[in-house]
């Protein structure tokens, strides 16, 4: 297969460009453009590859193929290895037998943990829970998918990506009806976005949407969180694939959901899934900032009143991303900093695990001759080389 540099040197020739005009219809710099061209550079940003792509007609993924696929760290390969062996099944296997009562309670002890991102505090137990899940046989389908598909994306969010598409695939074997069965596909369709594999995201997602799809005069609230959370990730993927009509039309479907819902809910027993008309609000938000609006963010963001939303690492802390960025864009660089203090606050593991935000704290420092002792407390906090 052919590499970015490659791909991306064939598409603009095909257009008749040069580097310098590429680079002044694309906004990115030419330096990089060429960096990239002769392989010196062969992973970048997703924002980067949209803008190259819109600027030569053509879907983001006909660049990406996994461009935007960041690596774990070597200290996260070797915090997570023993539940990489667990998923595998190469671990140690207790003489005494597992129980599906004994599994439950554990899980839902663990269930906080899950929830705040927490990586510290569960690491030390989780690898035995996969285990014991493993263990339990055709009973333990339903707890053990749960299980699956709650680690699977924790190692989405570390960048482990092969043994979160295993977890998750294994989850999706192990769901129970089809509401479980969207859990698992709602953090691989997160995973393929993380790839770059958007058209593969579209389509998942479109199918699963299509299946999902309930009469809206009799849906329940779980139904609607499955059906608007695949209209969700159609119009993510969308959007950074230069397809603007398919991302506005999903998002369309999706907010007619929350309408219905007529309130923010979650799902009982699924937390990674909130929904109703404010999720959907800063969802939309996203989507103005992946296409540079930065005004649309935050004017969508005011309307969105403080944990409003259940707050959810990947939803509200990923919110207030957005909003820091839109703020940096506008010159707000106090109120970038507030709010990236805001999320620090909040979810300390899950922010230094963000190359979002690494991205954000980078385009603060860039535009400041002298750094204050907040950005630099920031930088630490993202893992940012200065």
């Amino acid at each position: 297969m052919a590499g970015l540099g490659d791909r991306l040197r064939s598409v603009r020739k095909r257009q008749g460009l040069t580097q310098r005009e590429l680079a002044a219809l694309s906004g990115v710099s030419i330096s990089l453009i060429r960096k990239i061209e002769q392989g010196e550079v062969t992973e970048t940003r997703l924002e980067t590859l949209r803008k190259l792509a819109l600027a030569l007609h053509v879907s983001t993924t006909t660049l990406a193929v996994g461009s935007d696929a960041e690596r774990a760290t070597p200290e996260d390969i070797d915090r997570w290895a023993a539940v990489r062996n667990a998923l595998s099944l190469d671990s140690p296997q207790p003489e005494e037998s597992s129980t599906l009562q004994g599994v439950t309670t554990a899980f839902e002890q663990l269930t906080p943990l899950f929830r705040g991102n927490r990586f510290s505090a569960m690491l030390p137990v989780l690898p035995a829970l996969i285990r014991d899940a493993q263990a339990l046989g055709e009973d333990g389908r339903s707890i053990r998918g749960r299980i699956l598909t709650l680690t699977g994306g924790l190692l989405v969010h570390t960048h482990q990506y092969e043994a979160a598409e295993s977890a998750l695939t294994q989850a999706l074997a192990d769901a129970r009806d089809s509401f479980d069965a969207s859990a698992a596909v709602h953090n691989l369709t997160w995973l393929l976005v993380r790839r770059g594999q958007l058209d593969e995201c579209i389509r998942l997602s479109t199918r699963w949407a299509d299946d999902l799809e309930p009469k809206l005069s009799s849906a329940t609230h779980r139904e609607l969180a499955a059906w608007g959370w695949m209209l969700i990730r159609i119009a993510m993927a969308a959007i950074r694939n230069n397809q603007p009509d398919e991302s506005a039309d999903a998002m369309r479907l999706a907010k007619a959901a929350a309408l219905v819902a007529g309130r923010e809910f979650q799902p009982a027993g699924d937390f990674l899934r909130p929904f109703g008309p404010l999720l959907v609000q800063a969802k939309q938000a996203e989507l103005a900032m992946v296409d540079d609006q930065p005004d649309r963010v935050l004017a969508l963001s005011a309307g969105i009143p403080p944990a409003s939303i259940v707050p959810t690492s990947d939803n509200w802390n990923r919110h207030l991303l957005d909003v820091a960025n839109a703020q940096v864009r506008l010159g707000l660089a106090g109120e970038a900093v507030a709010t990236m203090f805001t999320i620090r606050a909040r979810a300390p593991e899950w922010l230094v695990q963000q190359r979002y935000a690494r991205d954000i704290v980078r385009s603060m420092i860039e535009r400041r001759r002298r750094l204050t002792e907040d950005m630099r407390a920031l930088a630490d906090a993202v893992r940012l080389t200065y």
